[in-house]
């Protein structure tokens, strides 16, 4: 349960004003003393994840913000972070105290889960030092907003919070999309083509090749494993063909040579341009790669924080490929983690890495960021099969 990755786990996002006992509530939920709770507001000055298994769900990570109305300097940096979570969340927790009208703060937020298509929990905290108003009952109702009554020192009301919590989990949680089993008929074989290099330590795979390979056996299909170094010999000897064939991105070039035409191609980055992100976008993304010029520029977004390698993907090799189509230097700025975009770098155009370790969610509120900016994002893999002439046929089978 604890090495289950961030991107198969719920996010559960608790908000509020300072000092209205998200820290305490988060400990009662999670039975222990994730958070340092005090009675000066302002304790809790950085999200704080807690990953655990919530039955009957499953695997989820709570994340506990500082005060939505923090104050000073270092306040606003603390509200911009909590802002940041808000990108990554499946279930917002709006916590208040019974006696508190719905302020500014809290009619923000819910505008803000609305506009995201965010369900909502509102949870009264502290209920055993004042009896809700009237009022505020009233106008969650009328919202729509299901309310918890709770007392996070006692533990009053957190069972009740579970079960509000299993009611409100979205259906794309529950049944995430696949990755790859939609595409082909029934007792299918898959040729998954896995590069061994620098960045798969020995002894282990990266997570998008582990999660396809599960995905297919739990399909009771069968996959062939191979480096690119051994597809066109296992071609010759493999009969019927295999219904797809899927490579790391990098590889595209050769394996693009070594498949036949006849025979479905695509990879693992753009199989999670489907699952994790838009699919539609990022393919109109990746053809603004046409409008580039010398000079245009561009940000490439990872969801890891690793530190580059020799000939690493998004420091290296795009680049030079990108250029390369281009006939010029771009400008490029690299961002990893949950830092992204900056008033600083208005850019022509986003590359974000396949985002398995993170959930739909976050990709799906920076593809909205994008929009709404007017800025084509597109990932690594439909780059890569832009900059190499081969973008039809790599998106072919995932229409």
């Amino acid at each position: 349960m604890q090495t289950t990755p961030k991107g198969f786990r719920l996010h559960l996002g608790i908000f509020g004003r300072r000092n209205v006992g998200k820290s305490s509530l988060l400990n009662a939920l999670t039975h222990q003393s994730t958070s340092i709770v005090s009675a000066t507001a302002g304790t809790t000055t950085d999200p704080v994840e807690k990953p655990m298994e919530l039955l009957p769900i499953g695997p989820v990570l709570w994340i506990d913000t500082a005060g939505i109305d923090d104050e000073g300097a270092l306040g606003e940096l603390r509200i911009q972070k909590t802002k940041n979570v808000l990108d990554r969340t499946e279930i917002g927790i709006i916590v208040s105290t019974p006696e508190a009208p719905i302020s500014k703060f809290e009619s923000d937020l819910i505008t803000t889960f609305r506009q995201r298509n965010i369900p909502i929990i509102f949870v009264l905290n502290k209920i055993d030092t004042a009896q809700p108003r009237t009022e505020t009952l009233e106008e969650l109702k009328s919202l729509k907003i299901p309310c918890v009554m709770t007392d996070a020192i006692s533990g009053n009301g957190i069972i009740e919070l579970h079960k509000i919590l299993l009611q409100t989990v979205p259906d794309d949680f529950l049944t995430p999309p696949p990755i790859l089993v939609d595409l082909v008929p029934p007792d299918s074989m898959i040729i998954l083509v896995v590069p061994v290099d620098k960045e798969a330590p020995k002894g282990r795979l990266i997570l998008p090749q582990v999660q396809a390979i599960r995905e297919i056996l739990d399909a009771h299909l069968s996959c062939v494993v191979v480096q690119d170094t051994q597809l066109a010999d296992v071609l010759k000897r493999v009969s019927p063909p295999p219904a797809l064939v899927v490579t790391d991105s990098q590889a595209f070039a050769k394996v693009s040579k070594d498949v036949p035409d006849s025979v479905p191609l695509t990879s693992f980055s753009i199989l999670f341009a489907r699952q994790k992100a838009d699919l539609k976008i990022m393919i109109e993304g990746a053809k603004a790669i046409q409008n580039l010029k010398t000079g245009s520029k561009v940000l490439i977004a990872e969801s890891c924080t690793h530190h580059p390698i020799e000939e690493d993907i998004g420091t290296i090799k795009i680049p030079n490929l990108l250029n390369k189509f281009v006939g010029g230097e771009l400008n490029f700025k690299h961002v990893r983690g949950h830092e992204f975009l900056s008033n600083d770098f208005k850019c022509d155009l986003v590359i974000h890495c396949g985002a398995c370790m993170w959930n739909r969610r976050e990709m799906l509120s920076r593809i909205l960021y994008c929009q709404n900016e007017n800025i084509p994002i597109t990932n690594y893999g439909l780059a890569i099969a832009y900059t190499l002439g081969i973008f039809e046929r790599a998106i072919k089978p995932v229409l």
